[in-house]
């Protein structure tokens, strides 16, 4: 399967620019932390910069779907990932001078995360256009094969380059990576816009019709909330009370292997995606994603970190299969021309969740115990994964390759039925 997917010279130079990217952007995190709070001495304007980005990424995501559907989704991915380019160029060149200010920090992280808001429904809507239908789930499990790899590898490697010479030069090794893949990103054959060009389309109305569709299609809206709810109950729990309920559970270090070892589950998993073959690929990745509630049942009842890092690993194989299911579902099932308008309200109703609930979790660790806020939420996870099963639509939604089998085996044996029927006609009576 593998081998099929890398003889597309397309999808070839797409892998390149994401694996790139990601691994710039999988240590950008740790190195903007350090780099922000060395240089300001303050937790406050990391929050700043921080929040500089969430906002505007929520703001500009619908019209990112809409500008994705309506351009060439190439174009949009290069002229974004050259604006994250001068964006985290400018960021280390004020670090590395000594010259960092919070206002110029946070005007570049404002239009860092316009820039991605432009990036995640091209990203999503391009597949498509990259592989044949059914080679989706592949290329999907080998792209997120990628990501967790450099999820894993990327904050270690920016740890190290922080302690060494500071935050400055891993920004700026990052502001590299954007430059190198927009250089792939402009290999890709993909010239042409999804659909026709629609001169007289406004923007407000291609927004309007991204919403009219995510609407229209049940299963898409009903998992959507789903992972609204579970967002808001496990980012910032996770987050926030992780570290310090693991600190006083065994230590300051587990916590770095409760993370590896969610990371390495991830990994584990999309390998296996690629030889994973089932009927309904949407029903076994919300059956998967309930996983995902287990390290916050470990960490409500105290287990031992052993348990915890062990309750990670278990956590990251359904993440895997559930985020592959979704997006390999997504792409098989919604129309080309409106797949990036649907995927930026999927985006928009998980993110909006994740500063809300970021917020609560420290008025509620204040009221209650952090390990009763930690329970409380894995099981408002695990019943949130479960709930969209109830309807039909998401329970039977066809993983497409199924579809092309069938259609397939129509066309053999209707091939069949015609040379036995050209046979009779042809025999001497």
């Amino acid at each position: 399967m593998r081998s099929t997917l890398m003889r597309l010279t397309d999808f070839r130079w797409f892998l390149s620019a994401q694996v790139v990217s990601l691994l710039g952007t999988s240590m950008a995190p740790v190195a903007l932390a350090f780099g922000v709070l060395d240089a300001s001495g303050s937790t406050n304007d990391l929050g700043v910069v921080l929040t500089t980005h969430m906002v505007p990424l929520l703001a500009f995501l619908l019209v990112g779907g809409a500008v994705a559907d309506r351009l060439p989704r190439r174009t949009v991915l290069v002229a974004a990932h050259l604006g994250s380019a001068l964006t985290q160029g400018g960021v280390a060149a004020l670090l590395l001078t000594g010259r960092y200010a919070l206002l110029p920090v946070a005007a570049l992280g404002f239009l860092s995360g316009i820039l991605a808001a432009f990036t995640t429904p091209a990203l999503r809507g391009i597949v498509p256009q990259l592989v044949p239908g059914d080679r989706i789930r592949q290329a999907n499990a080998l792209l997120a094969s990628a990501r967790n790899t450099t999820k894993i590898l990327g904050p270690s490697l920016s740890g190290i380059a922080v302690a060494a010479t500071g935050g400055g030069p891993a920004i700026a090794f990052d502001a590299l990576t954007y430059l190198l893949a927009a250089g792939f990103l402009t290999r890709l054959s993909l010239a042409a816009a999804p659909t026709a060009p629609r001169p007289s389309s406004r923007m407000l109305a291609d927004i309007r019709d991204g919403w009219t569709e995510f609407r229209r299609i049940r299963w898409v809206w009903t998992v959507s909330l789903c992972f609204c709810v579970i967002n808001l109950v496990q980012v910032g729990t996770w987050q926030i009370l992780g570290p310090v309920l693991t600190r006083q559970l065994s230590g300051e270090e587990t916590w770095g292997f409760v993370l590896s070892a969610r990371g390495v589950g991830m990994l584990v998993m999309s390998t296996l995606m690629y030889r994973l073959v089932v009927r309904h690929l949407l029903r076994l990745g919300q059956l998967m994603s309930v996983l995902g509630a287990l390290p916050l049942l470990a960490l409500g009842a105290h287990l031992h970190a052993s348990w915890l890092i062990a309750a990670a690993f278990v956590a990251g194989l359904g993440s895997s299969v559930a985020a592959v299911g979704w997006e390999t579902s997504l792409q098989e099932h919604i129309p080309a021309h409106v797949l990036s308008r649907v995927s930026s309200y999927d985006d928009l109703l998980s993110y909006i969740a994740i500063p809300i609930g970021q917020l609560g979790v420290g008025l509620l660790a204040d009221r209650f115990s952090g390990f009763q806020v930690a329970a409380t939420a894995g099981i408002i996870y695990a019943v949130a994964a479960v709930l969209p099963l109830a309807s039909a639509a998401v329970r039977r939604l066809p993983h497409a390759q199924d579809d092309h089998a069938r259609t397939a085996s129509s066309l053999v044996a209707g091939a069949r039925r015609r040379r036995r029927a050209h046979a009779l006609r042809s025999k001497p009576q």
